[in-house]
């Protein structure tokens, strides 16, 4: 290699000019002020071999940020900064040509300007407002993001051409246009209060906001739901009508939920007789067609998860769809699988009985009952049993759960729906407005009716928007109060804000205002308690948290509702009866953990009955697999796989240190650590008596703890019943650990917020 000081550096304008080693020690150096075990020296030595004559300045500052990446470790945390420093400096230069941001003015009228950002910001906001908010913009923030933060919102947040990689923004202004635009409706006196609140809340990651609110508001683009939950009906109108819209929310950044339960089984009557069906197969095969046609802008790929009752005709079929046996001809494997299941299905299995299969399409009454009425579904599927007209099929309920476990043992992604639990345990009267599905990542549980065709006003598309909580950042429980009230405001006028591509979302949207609040960083918040997953200590602590935090959201709706009015459809929630999740939680989970409550429901409940709420729903726990590495957060409610996780993305591979590794390395209890999947499924349900729509719980087995190296099918089924008995209503992905790095990350989550749902 030639000696370095020899070395030619092609500038940005073409010249070439001699390497100034200098100037790059000086940059490192800045870099590491006030970072401790961090070496300058050997973030140079690392970068130093890299370098060839004619490198251009842009590779040599990449090759930097990732030599001091490189040496992120549990020991060494600190070059996570000193990485993300050294790549906010970068992005700063091919945003601005220098380090220091323009005005705030400035930089919008240039970017309205060229169509990066939408036109009202200017129009509303006044010369003297953007002056006040430019002089509160804290630009020193983005040293306070960690390297996979940076990349993360490099790489999907930042407004940016994707074909050249050319970055027009940094993480500041980003924070602060989200409030300009959430806010701009608000009246003049008071909105930049909330506008710096706001700013104040996200820039410091008290809130975590999901993928499409990060990467879409403040552009021309406005969908900004992460998660859609559309239902299809049994006819060819609507499976065309359900296509379309899934074709729309896929092109515009939307995780999916296809409720296809309803459309008959294979061998059935069409048009009396006059021909016969082709199944399910052929019509799922279709909508997964529509899913994976759009790349969704960039930020990434289109995914779905498709729901059908565990009593259909066709379910063994439907079961191993997603394996990799078989033909194309009986797969479909790029979508995943919801499956639904009550108490009468569970109750055959416990008693050793058989499971009676349907078509939808046979037995009137028979699908509709399963969601709004249990007794009614119970009664019909015994009448239904005994009349021999009806075709049918029996198979013991062993066999048929033992199937669905195996599927998702191997697949790790055939999640579970427990539809009564979803409509008994909902904020919505299931006679009026039942759960009939839940979304991508399985915590969204809300209405939703098929459409005709795509214009049907009739119709109902569901749409979720979420947001989190950084349990990180709260050091008592009335802290909850502020982040809960700013969520619910900006969420909430986001609904008003976004476009609508199908008026069927919009009008369920309208209707019922429905928002998902989570929380990130609950592997921490235990962590810096003083408890573990598997330590009972963790059930109370985690009972007064998520008290508080379903509390203060219906608090803050219900104080927007006595501002701007209650939802239209608030009459069709169980909150106008004056019925709270306190009030219909599984009476089982009393027996694991008798925590009181703490807060003042009763004035809430009057509140609540005498002024209505300004949202139908309020919480969600999601995955919020990219939102957490903003916020250098652990990720939702799950524990994390090593002390430093390595996150597969798009953009390649990022470590990300567990917050407070210094003092709390012993205190975190590792998910391949956990004794089994007792305690996360108790924390899950103490969790779930609280949160109003569902949650992404997932199941965890390391095959090595068991003879053989198989896990038995009865440990499957034992904690499929304990999730049931203790009121989980959904349950996510299956985890297996298979002996790689245990640090390692999946891919993540492809497409929910944040996402998103992944958020």
């Amino acid at each position: 290699m030639t000696h370095m000081d020899n070395l030619q550096v092609m500038k940005r304008d073409g010249r070439l000019e001699p390497i100034n080693l200098e100037k790059i020690h000086k940059v490192i150096a800045w870099a590491a002020e006030g970072l401790s075990n961090v070496s300058v020296s050997q973030v140079e030595l690392k970068s130093h071999i890299q370098f060839y004559d004619g490198i251009k300045t842009r590779d040599i500052h990449e090759t930097i940020i990732k030599a001091a990446a490189d040496l992120i470790s549990a020991d060494t945390p600190d070059y996570q900064y000193l990485a993300a420093r050294l790549a906010i400096f970068h992005l700063r230069k091919i945003a601005y040509n220098q380090f220091e941001p323009p005005h705030l003015f400035d930089h919008v009228t240039k970017l309205t300007e060229s169509g990066k950002y939408d036109a009202h910001i200017l129009q509303d906001y006044s010369k003297a407002e953007f002056d006040e908010l430019n002089d509160y913009i804290d630009h020193w923030r983005d040293m306070n993001l960690a390297y996979a933060a940076v990349e993360q919102m490099s790489g999907k947040y930042l407004v940016q051409d994707r074909v050249t990689k050319t970055v027009y923004e940094s993480p500041q202004f980003l924070y602060m246009l989200v409030g300009m635009c959430l806010f701009a409706s608000y009246d003049k006196a008071e909105r930049l209060s909330y506008v710096k609140r706001f700013y104040d809340a996200t820039s410091t990651f008290q809130i975590s906001l999901p993928t499409p609110i990060m990467s879409g508001v403040r552009t021309p683009s406005r969908q900004f739901s992460s998660c859609v939950l559309i239902e299809c009906g049994d006819s060819l109108d609507s499976i065309n009508a359900t296509t379309s819209a899934i074709v729309r929310y896929v092109s515009q950044r939307a995780g999916i939920g296809v409720n296809a339960g309803r459309i008959r089984a294979l061998g059935s009557p069409i048009r009396g007789g006059e021909a016969q069906h082709t199944g399910c197969v052929p019509f799922y095969k279709l909508f997964q067609t529509a899913v994976k046609c759009c790349s969704q802008g960039g930020v990434r790929g289109g995914a779905a998860t498709l729901f059908y009752p565990l009593w259909h005709l066709e379910v063994e079929s439907l079961l191993v769809l997603k394996n990799n046996r078989g033909v194309e001809d009986n797969r479909v494997r790029h979508m995943d699988y919801g499956v639904q299941i009550n108490k009468t299905l569970y109750t055959r299995l416990i008693k050793g009985q058989d499971i009676t299969l349907f078509s939808p399409s046979d037995t009137p009454g028979l699908y509709d009952a399963f969601f709004e009425d249990q007794e009614r579904f119970d009664a019909l599927y015994h009448q239904y049993e005994q009349d021999d007209s009806i075709r049918k099929r029996r198979l013991p309920a062993t066999e048929l759960f033992s199937l669905m476990m195996q599927e998702r043992a191997s697949t790790g992604r055939i999640y579970i729906q427990n539809v009564d639990h979803c409509n008994t345990h909902s904020p919505f009267n299931p006679e009026l407005a039942p759960i009939r599905q839940s979304n991508l990542c399985m915590e969204i549980a809300l209405p939703t009716k098929p459409l005709d065709n795509i214009n049907d006003e009739k119709g109902e598309i569901a749409l979720c928007t979420l947001s989190a909580v950084n349990l990180g950042k709260i050091e008592q429980l009335e802290d909850i109060q502020e982040p809960a009230e700013l969520i619910v405001r900006a969420l909430d006028a986001l609904l008003d804000y976004q476009d609508y591509p199908v008026k069927a979302a919009e009008n369920g949207s309208m209707r019922r205002r429905t928002l998902g609040v989570g929380v990130i960083n609950y592997a921490y918040y235990l962590a810096k308690n003083g408890t573990k997953y598997s330590d009972d200590a963790a059930l109370g602590l985690t009972h007064k948290t998520f008290e508080a935090l379903q509390y203060y959201l219906l608090q803050a709706s219900n104080k927007l509702a006595q501002e701007q009015g209650a939802c239209p459809a608030f009459n069709e929630t169980t909150y106008a009866q004056g019925i709270l999740p306190i009030d219909t939680y599984k009476a089982d989970l009393d027996k694991i953990c008798d925590e009181p409550l703490h807060l003042d429901w009763e004035a809430l409940r009057s509140n609540i009955k005498a002024h209505g709420l300004r949202n139908s729903t309020l919480t969600a726990l999601m995955p919020s697999e990219t939102s957490s590495q903003i916020a250098n957060a652990t990720n939702g409610i799950e524990p994390p796989r090593g002390l430093v996780s390595v996150k597969a993305s798009k953009d390649g591979i990022l470590k990300q240190v567990v917050p407070d590794i210094d003092t709390l390395k012993d205190q975190y209890e590792l998910l391949w650590q956990l004794p089994n999947n007792d305690g996360y499924l108790k924390l899950c349900a103490i969790m779930q008596k609280f949160v109003d729509q569902s949650i992404s719980a997932n199941t965890s087995y390391d095959p090595t703890r068991f003879e053989g190296q198989r896990v038995p099918m009865k440990v499957l089924l034992k904690d499929l019943l304990t999730a049931y008995k203790l009121g989980i209503k959904t349950l996510y992905y299956h985890n297996t650990r298979d002996g790689a790095n245990d640090a390692q990350a999946d891919m993540e989550d492809d497409g929910c917020a944040g996402g998103a749902c992944k958020l």
